[in-house]
C-alpha cells in the first residue's frame, strides 16, 4: 500500500547512528552497504498504524539518513530496506518487511509469530531462495525515540578493585519473582531489582558485584511458544541498545538507572552478560527482523563461496561479523551507551572467543579487541570474557587481552571433579586453587583473571551438584538431549531430594567445602544466586527455557535454619578473603619468593606436615592436602604494621574418613577462622593448642596465625 505522505526529509546527518531529538526534531542514521533505497515508516503511539512513509534522502559513507523536523521524542518508527534479494550472493533485501533500527533504544510491541515474518515463502520447494511479499509490519515490533540521558552529576561508581572483587551471578525476573515485600506488579523487574532487602542480603554476603544475565531485548523462540514454554536466559538478542521491555514494569528505562544507583548507594557494582556474537535470527531460514534485512552480506559471517549460509561459530544459527567496522562500532555504541547511560560498571561477553575472531582465526588482536582496549571509557570498566564456542579453535581460556577477567570452566570441573570422589587430580585440584597460572600467568596479568565458580546459570545448582548424579531435563521437552552430560555430580547415595539425616548432612558439607574452595582459591569468586541458601532447578541443568518456580529463587528457603546457615557461611569466606590480603590475589604464588627466612609464598604438604614429592602428586587415590599461603600485610584494625606475615593454611579432606592433619610449622599460633564440617562454619576465636587436628571427612578446615578481625 503507498500511503500518502505530506512532508519529506531534510538531509539530516550520517552521525550518531539511530535516531535522536535534538530539540527540534529526529535525525535518523542507519548502516547499509548495499541497500539501493530505504524508507523510514512511521507509526501510531501503539505501533499498529502505519501513518507515514518516507525514504530518507541521503547515503553518507553507507550510513542512510534524514532530519524529520518539529518532531518529539515518542516517535514510533521502524524500517523498510531495498535492495537485491539474491541469498547465494548473501543479500536478502525485501521491503516487505518492517526491520527494527539495531540501535533501537526502547521497543513498543513484540514479536507475533506469523509467517509474514520470513523473507522467503514458507513451505515453498525452492525454501529460502523463494520471495515473501506479505507485509510483517503488524508482526513486528517498533522502535520509540527516547530523549538522550540528560547531562547532570553523575553518581560515583564504586571500582571495586578486581581483587577485592566478589561476582554474584543473578537474573533480573528470577530474582524477585517469589520475594515477599515486592509490589506484585513490580515482580520481577528492574524495579524490584535494588530491593532494599536484596541489598541488605548481598552486603551481608560480602556480593562488591553484581552481575546481571541478559538485559537486551529478545526474543521469544517459536519453538518454545509451541510447548508453553519461554526463552528465560534471554541468550538471544533482539536489541543491543533496548532493555528488555518485560523487565519495565511501567516502561520507564529508569527503572533501571534507578536499581544501579541503588546498588552504587550500597558499594556494589552492576555487570551485564551481553550477546554480541549472535542475533535471533537464527539460520537462513530465520525470520527477518532487522540485521538480515538491512544487509545480511555485512552484518553477519557468510561462507565463502556459498554466501547464502551463515557461518556458525555459535551454535545460534548465525554468527555477527566482529570483522566489519560498522558492526565494531555498533557493538562498541552499544557498550558506551550502557555504561554511560545507565552507569553500568562492567561486561561479561557470551561466546567471547566469537568477537575475537577474524577470518584466519581467534586473534587476541582483534580489531574488536583492539577497539575495546583504547576505549577511553569501555577500558576502564570491568571485562570478563566466556572464552569458548563451538568454531575452530573455540577454546581459548586463559588467552584473551590482558584486561580481560575469564570464567574458568578448568577450576569448576577440577573442583567438582575432586569433591565428587575423582583420583588422579590432587595436582590439577592444586594448581586451580592458585588461579591457574598455567593459563593466566603471562602478560602481566593477575590472579584475578581466573574467574572462579561451582555453579553458573548454565548447569546445575551447587545443591543440585550433591543431589543428582544425571541431568533430569524433562520439562524441557527435549527427550534428554540437553544440557551437559558430565557434571562431575555425586547424590551421595540417593537420586534427588532425600529425607535421610546422614545423606543430608554429608551434602551440606560438600556444598560447603566446594564454597570454600570458591572463595579462598586465588582468583575472583563468583557465586550463583540462591546457592547460597541450597537453591534447587530439581535436577534441571539447562534450565534455559523455565521461567517459572524451576528456576526463580525462592526466598522462602534463605528464611529456613538450614537456609541461614549457609548465608552466615558464605557471609565467613567472605570475610576471611578482605581480612587476608595473601587470599586476594594480586600476584602469582610459586613457591620461589620467601616472605621470611624458611618460610616460601606458598607450599604444599600431606596430611602429615611433609612436602608433597613427584610421586605424591601422581598418587591417584589420595585424597588429603595441605596449603599452606603466606604474605605480608598483617596489619592492626588502624591499618599500622602489626608485625609478622599472614599465614593461612587450608587442610583439604576429600575422603571418606576423618583424618588427622599435622600444623607444618608447630611453633605459630594456629586460629580456626572456619571448618566446612560446621552448618554456619562458626568456630572459637582461641588458638589451637596441639599440633595437629582431626579433619571430618568431605570436609576443609583453615586456619591462620592470627584470628579474623572481621568475625564475631
Amino acid at each position: 500500500m503507498t500511503l500518502v505522505t505530506p512532508r519529506h526529509l531534510q538531509a539530516g546527518s550520517p552521525y550518531p547512528l539511530g535516531a535522536h531529538f535534538d530539540g527540534l526534531g529526529i535525525n535518523f542514521a542507519v548502516f547499509s552497504g548495499n541497500a539501493t533505497k530505504i524508507e523510514l515508516c512511521i507509526f501510531d503511539a501503539t505501533g499498529r498504524r502505519e501513518v507515514e512513509r518516507l525514504t530518507l534522502p541521503e547515503c553518507t559513507d553507507e550510513v542512510w539518513h534524514g532530519y524529520l523536523p518539529d518532531t518529539s521524542p515518542g516517535l514510533v518508527y521502524g524500517y523498510r530496506a531495498y535492495g537485491p534479494y539474491e541469498p547465494q550472493k548473501g543479500h536478502r533485501f525485501n521491503p516487505n518487511k518492517l526491520l527494527l533500527d539495531p540501535y533501537a533504544r526502547q521497543l513498543v510491541g513484540q514479536v507475533r509469530w506469523t509467517d509474514a515474518l520470513f523473507g522467503y515463502r514458507m513451505h515453498s520447494a525452492k525454501g529460502d531462495l523463494s520471495f515473501d511479499r506479505r507485509d510483517s509490519a503488524a508482526a513486528m515490533p517498533k522502535a520509540v525515540v527516547n530523549e538522550d540521558m540528560p547531562v547532570g552529576k553523575k553518581f560515583p561508581r564504586p571500582r571495586v578493585p578486581w581483587s577485592k572483587t566478589v561476582i554474584y551471578e543473578a537474573h533480573v525476573r528470577g530474582i524477585s519473582m517469589m520475594r515477599d515485600g515486592v509490589m506484585p506488579h513490580e515482580r520481577g523487574t528492574f524495579a524490584a531489582l535494588g530491593h532494599p532487602d536484596f541489598i541488605a542480603h548481598l552486603q551481608k554476603l560480602g556480593v562488591t558485584t553484581v552481575e546481571l544475565m541478559p538485559v537486551h531485548a529478545f526474543l521469544q523462540e517459536n519453538f518454545l511458544l509451541q510447548r508453553d514454554l519461554r526463552n528465560y536466559w534471554g541468550y538471544s538478542t533482539l536489541g543491543f541498545f533496548a532493555p528488555e521491555p518485560n523487565y519495565l514494569s511501567t516502561g520507564d528505562l529508569n527503572e533501571l538507572r534507578m536499581a544501579v544507583r541503588h546498588f552504587h548507594a550500597a558499594g556494589i557494582e552492576v555487570i551485564l552478560d551481553v550477546v554480541y556474537n549472535h542475533t535471533c535470527s537464527g539460520s537462513e531460514l530465520g525470520p527477518t527482523l532487522s540485521m538480515r534485512g538491512l544487509d545480511n552480506a555485512n552484518y553477519y559471517r557468510l561462507l565463502p563461496g556459498e554466501e547464502r549460509y551463515y557461518i556458525n561459530d555459535t551454535g545460534c544459527g548465525n554468527t555477527v561479523n566482529m570483522s566489519h567496522p560498522r558492526v565494531i562500532q555498533l557493538v562498541l555504541d552499544s557498550l558506551r551507551y550502557w555504561a554511560e547511560a545507565f552507569d553500568i560498571d562492567g561486561f561479561r561477553f557470551d561466546l567471547c572467543t566469537t568477537l575475537g575472531r577474524e577470518p584466519t582465526g581467534f586473534d587476541p588482536g582483534s580489531g574488536f579487541f583492539d577497539a575495546l582496549m583504547q576505549d577511553p571509557v569501555l577500558s576502564q570498566l570491568k571485562l570478563i570474557a566466556e572464552p569458548w564456542d563451538i568454531g575452530p579453535g573455540g577454546y581459548q581460556l586463559g588467552n584473551h587481552p590482558p584486561r580481560f577477567a575469564e570464567w574458568n570452566d578448568k577450576f569448576r570441573d577440577a573442583v567438582r571433579h575432586f569433591w565428587a570422589g575423582g583420583e588422579g587430580l590432587r595436582g590439577e585440584f592444586a594448581g586451580r586453587m592458585l588461579g591457574s597460572s598455567d593459563l593466566f600467568d603471562h602478560h602481566h596479568r593477575k590472579p584475578w583473571s581466573s574467574v572462579n565458580f561451582i555453579a553458573s546459570h548454565d548447569g546445575f545448582t551447587l545443591r543440585d551438584l550433591v543431589s543428582y548424579e544425571t541431568k533430569h531435563n524433562e520439562a524441557n521437552g527435549e527427550n534428554g538431549n540437553d544440557g551437559h552430560n558430565e557434571n562431575y555430580s555425586a547424590n551421595w547415595g540417593v537420586e534427588g531430594p532425600t529425607d535421610d539425616p546422614e545423606i543430608l548432612q554429608l551434602r551440606a558439607t560438600v556444598q560447603r567445602s566446594m564454597l570454600t574452595c570458591v572463595f579462598l582459591g586465588q582468583g575472583t569468586p563468583m557465586l550463583l544466586a540462591g546457592d547460597e541458601f541450597h537453591r534447587t532447578q530439581r535436577g534441571n541443568n539447562n534450565a534455559y527455557c523455565q521461567d517459572n518456580e524451576i528456576s526463580w529463587v525462592n526466598w522462602k528457603d534463605a528464611a529456613t535454619q538450614e537456609g541461614q546457615a549457609l548465608i552466615s557461611y558464605v557471609a565467613r569466606l567472605t570475610a576471611i578473603r578482605r581480612d587476608f590480603p595473601v587470599l586476594q590475589g594480586d600476584r602469582f604464588l610459586h613457591g620461589n619468593t620467601e616472605i621470611e627466612p624458611g618460610l616460601k609464598d606458598v607450599a604444599w604438604f600431606d596430611e602429615r606436615a611433609t612436602p608433597i614429592s613427584v610421586e605424591d602428586w601422581q598418587n591417584p587415590v589420595a585424597r588429603a592436602l595441605t596449603l599452606q599461603c603466606a604474605g605480608a600485610g598483617n596489619v592492626d584494625a588502624a591499618g599500622n604494621e602489626a608485625g609478622g606475615p599472614d599465614i593461612v593454611l587450608m587442610f583439604f579432606n576429600a575422603g571418606h574418613e576423618p583424618i588427622e592433619f599435622s600444623f607444618p610449622r608447630a611453633e605459630d599460633a594456629h586460629y580456626l577462622l572456619i571448618d566446612s564440617n560446621i552448618s554456619d562454619g562458626a568456630v572459637s576465636r582461641e588458638a589451637c593448642t596441639t599440633a595437629s587436628v582431626e579433619v571430618a571427612a568431605h570436609s576443609v578446615q583453615v586456619f591462620a596465625n592470627r584470628p579474623c578481625r572481621e568475625q564475631s
